[in-house]
């Protein structure tokens, strides 16, 4: 069957997407799964093959943003105020692998996550991410400097911590 390889040949590639949005490794195999159910629903629509890769990474990102709003609730932060930037060294960031920076970004709320992979990662402009999301640009941005903020945090004290293994 046809779409049997197919959901063989792009599982991973789909899963890693949404590993990339959510903690859960189950939640992750939700999106994968409405992800691939979402194509096959709308594959009669794609006139180039070309074009697979870059429509199921669009679906898959779509279908996470479909899961964080459907599950939004009232979330409570912690704020940090009065604490001046962390510097984290380049250095320090490249030492670390794809999985240590994945389990980094997890740490993070689920908004601020949420954020930085949309602006960082895929390169969504605020604009967009507020209409996805349905919040403001303004918000967009104080969530994405909270959680490069955060990221610094935690960079500095996984270097902290695990120096010297």
């Amino acid at each position: 069957m046809h779409e049997e390889y197919f959901f063989k040949k792009y599982y991973g590639f789909v899963m890693g997407i949404g590993r990339t949005y959510v903690k859960s490794k189950d939640l992750a195999q939700e999106i994968t799964q409405d992800t691939f159910l979402k194509f096959f629903d709308t594959v009669g629509k794609l006139q180039e093959d070309a074009l697979l890769k870059p429509w199921l990474r669009r679906i898959a990102v779509n279908t996470a943003i479909d899961y964080y709003r459907k599950n939004r609730k009232f979330r409570f932060h912690e704020e940090v105020e009065g604490h001046s930037l962390l510097q984290v060294n380049e250095d320090a960031l490249s030492q670390l692998s794809y999985e240590e920076i994945l389990k980094l970004l997890h740490q993070l709320p689920e908004d601020q996550h949420l954020i930085f992979t949309l602006y960082e990662v895929e390169g969504y402009s605020h604009k967009e991410i507020a209409e996805k999301l349905a919040i403001t640009e303004s918000s967009s941005r104080v969530y994405l400097t909270r959680a490069k903020h955060k990221l610094r945090q935690l960079i500095h004290l996984y270097h902290t911590v695990y120096a010297g293994r």
